[in-house]
């Protein structure tokens, strides 16, 4: 499968428009996935989320990264609700590190207001992100929490240090509307499911 124009397209913007957006390598893709966009959609009361498909996390092994049509397709075969769009833009621009995506989405969508959104899994590394600072003084920052990762992503570096921006979890509706550095925690419905354990499966069930 190859990359076709309109998995590396910009999904539909507009000024004052809430957009989440939520990247990852999505190898595979799974219900804990669309959890975490559906969930955030509600909670944040946003208009859409993106599904930010990377080429590749440059902290992450690329031996066992499937396609990335095939991850663009199984992502939206998932993820059926319009206001959940998925694209694979930051290949058509060559983008390696978050911020330089999030840079250019940001002035190619003016008044299009976008909250990043993350798992807590990602908040306990955050600080090894490329210019992760930066990221978090662009747009605010949505952490859903994941199975075993709260207290080390409350604890951890980027938290510790962004903590003086951390608004309580009932005021999440806001965060869209915030200046940032802005973030929230959000607590919820989890899956355990993960996409190293569901390649690890796959990996055994072709033995």
């Amino acid at each position: 499968m190859t990359l076709s124009p309109d998995m590396v397209a910009l999904p539909p913007h507009g000024p004052g428009l809430r957009v989440g957006l939520f990247g990852g390598s999505f190898n595979p893709v799974h219900e804990g996935h669309r959890l975490v966009a559906e969930q955030c959609l509600r909670r944040l009361e946003l208009d859409a989320v993106w599904l930010l498909v990377s080429p590749g996390n440059p902290l992450k092994d690329h031996a066992e990264l499937a396609p990335l049509a095939t991850r663009v397709a199984a992502a939206r075969a998932l993820l059926t609700d319009p206001r959940l769009e998925v694209t694979a833009v930051e290949a058509a621009h060559r983008f390696s590190y978050t911020i330089d995506t999030l840079e250019w989405l940001v002035a190619a969508c003016p008044g299009t207001r976008f909250v990043w959104i993350m798992g807590a899994d990602n908040l306990a590394q955050f600080h090894r992100w490329e210019r992760w600072e930066d990221i978090a003084r662009l747009m605010p920052i949505a952490v859903y929490a994941r199975p075993g990762a709260t207290f080390r992503a409350t604890v951890s570096r980027a938290a510790t240090a962004m903590k003086p921006y951390r608004l309580r979890e009932e005021a999440a509706a806001t965060l869209a509307d915030r200046q940032p550095p802005a973030w929230v925690y959000l607590h919820g419905i989890t899956s355990p499911q993960s996409s190293t354990a569901l390649r690890r499966a796959g990996q055994n069930g072709s033995n």
